[in-house]
């Protein structure tokens, strides 16, 4: 019996998310002679029919003082030969063999990037690093989102990159281009319900964080547009509206050609990649970089990071950039935006690049390394 933690599935969305729900649709048919117990979040619905599924209600939060500390005290987990915890923590106590889904690390190397301002931010630091470096020691297996991750992994713990494997993850081919005339024109109604006074615009999809690069996707908007006003910036930023932003975006004379949306429905979310000129996602980091690999998918042309898992995920489709040069950025919005030719062969590469990664090859691996504890 393989007990797999799927908490993350509920309603308010997360990059996690996505990654649990790729598990829960596919290896019980994969793998039909496994036994699978899933632990389910109280506001999820039932999670799966398939035969070899049971599910149990566990009314804790994910990341809590009850799933760090307390679950095999509280969780009926009787039976399980192999416990799957997938979203970077390992759980105390637990007596079977453990695999542990390790996204990234950079609350281990840049807490900084990550935290929260307050005093809040450094027990969420000390959460985070206590079940990460519990992982790292104490799981049979660690699973990991790139080989970017897995190197990362490496220079905290040879030993830990040892026992790491590379599970990446998915896209989900609901990230297409459009199909037909009635889509093209959804998605130029979308330009105009959301960005307002555009002909053109840059797209950024991500929570603000510092790694995210937020800032110098602004500064680098402004030089390569300063000439161009009917060019606008869009950011989709799921905690929030930017505030951190808006004294640079006003600083640097952009007004109302700055857009910071929350709450974006998927169909409308998709649209706007439809009609972008390009993602511009320079990030610092990423274990897998999610808004540059659904723009593959969603034919959008891709300007990211030459650094971590970027260049993974979107080189040989993309513009890698170096991150840290706002003229880089820059020139790189630019040079799309100048050049429909290279816009439309960058949405061919794109569309190509992101069959490497689809959902159904993350059970697959994830499968692997089950086969290979059990």
């Amino acid at each position: 019996m393989i007990a797999i933690d799927c908490r993350y599935i509920r309603k308010q969305p997360s990059g996690i998310a996505p990654y649990v729900q790729s598990l829960v649709d596919w290896l019980p048919k994969l793998a039909p002679d496994l036994q699978f117990t899933f632990l389910r979040h109280p506001e999820a619905d039932r999670l799966s029919h398939e035969p070899n599924v049971r599910e149990l209600v566990f009314p804790y939060e994910a990341t809590g003082p009850v799933t760090m500390w307390a679950m095999p005290l509280l969780a009926d987990l009787r039976g399980i030969d192999l416990f799957h915890a997938t979203f970077n923590i390992l759980p105390a106590g637990l007596r079977m063999p453990t695999v542990t889904t390790i996204m990234d690390v950079m609350w281990m190397q840049h807490a900084d990037w990550c935290r929260r301002p307050g005093p809040w931010g450094y027990v969420e630091t000390a959460y985070y690093q206590h079940g990460i470096a519990r992982a790292l020691k104490q799981s049979v297996r660690i699973a990991t989102i790139s080989e970017a991750s897995r190197r990362e992994i490496e220079a905290i713990d040879p030993e830990a990159a040892a026992r790491t494997r590379v599970t990446y993850y998915g896209v989900s081919e609901d990230w297409r281009p459009p199909k037909d005339d009635a889509e093209h024109e959804f998605a130029e109604k979308m330009r105009a319900k959301w960005v307002p006074g555009a002909r053109r615009f840059v797209l950024t999809v991500g929570q603000f964080a510092g790694y995210k690069n937020h800032h110098a996707v602004v500064r680098a908007f402004a030089r390569a547009f300063a000439d161009q006003p009917d060019v606008h910036l869009v950011l989709v930023q799921r905690l929030g509206r930017g505030s951190r932003l808006l004294p640079l975006v006003h600083e640097l004379g952009l007004g109302a050609r700055v857009h910071f949306l929350k709450n974006v429905p998927f169909a409308e979310l998709r649209a706007l990649f439809w009609a972008a000129l390009c993602l511009c996602h320079p990030s610092l980091a990423e274990g897998f970089g999610n808004p540059p690999s659904e723009a593959l998918g969603a034919g959008c042309p891709v300007v990211t990071s030459n650094r971590s898992s970027m260049p993974e995920v979107s080189g040989g489709a993309g513009i890698l950039v170096d991150p840290e040069s706002v003229e880089a950025i820059a020139e790189a919005m630019r040079e799309v935006a100048r050049d429909d030719s290279l816009a439309a062969r960058m949405r061919q590469d794109g569309l190509r690049k992101v069959q490497q990664f689809r959902w159904k090859a993350t059970a697959e691996q994830t499968l692997a390394v089950y086969r290979e504890v059990l």
